[in-house]
């Protein structure tokens, strides 16, 4: 589940809510009630609410073979050209090996998580990715371990 930060008032249904969501993004609103303790109709209008409002912008899955014994992680900061932001992080969100998508401050604009099956997997989104118009400069660091 991707969450956009925005100026909304969330109350404690509200975070438990996102919370069970980011726990398990295909949980069905039964399920979701039960957690809860309220109601399917309680839980699907909140969703909704929070879906409509842009707080919650979509779902997605975990695959396990992010992680094989040949996976390449890496971290890549991105700049990009004067207004064209909205329509680079678009272009992005469509590369499925970026994992994690986030804006910054600072020098760089965007900070992306990458995840490739190989090196010749890596080498081409690092190419798909500085290939995106109004990208103008980038910088990768692959991770090496986690300590």
């Amino acid at each position: 589940m991707v969450i956009n930060i925005v100026m909304l008032h969330f109350d404690d249904l509200d975070r438990e809510l996102i919370a069970a969501l980011r726990e398990d993004g295909r949980a069905p609103v039964s399920k979701l009630a039960d957690i809860l303790g309220v109601s399917r109709a309680t839980v699907q209008s909140r969703l909704d609410r929070l879906l409509d409002t842009g707080a919650v912008l979509g779902f997605t899955i975990r695959a396990s073979e992010e992680h094989g014994p040949n996976t390449v992680q890496a971290i890549m900061m991105v700049e990009v050209a004067g207004q064209s932001t909205t329509r680079v992080i678009r272009n992005l969100r469509g590369i499925p090996e970026l994992r994690q998508l986030h804006s910054t401050n600072g020098k760089w604009d965007l900070v992306a998580q990458l995840s490739a099956a190989s090196l010749a997997d890596f080498d081409r989104v690092l190419r798909e990715v500085r290939g995106v118009d109004g990208i103008i400069n980038s910088e990768t660091s692959i991770l090496l371990s986690s300590i």
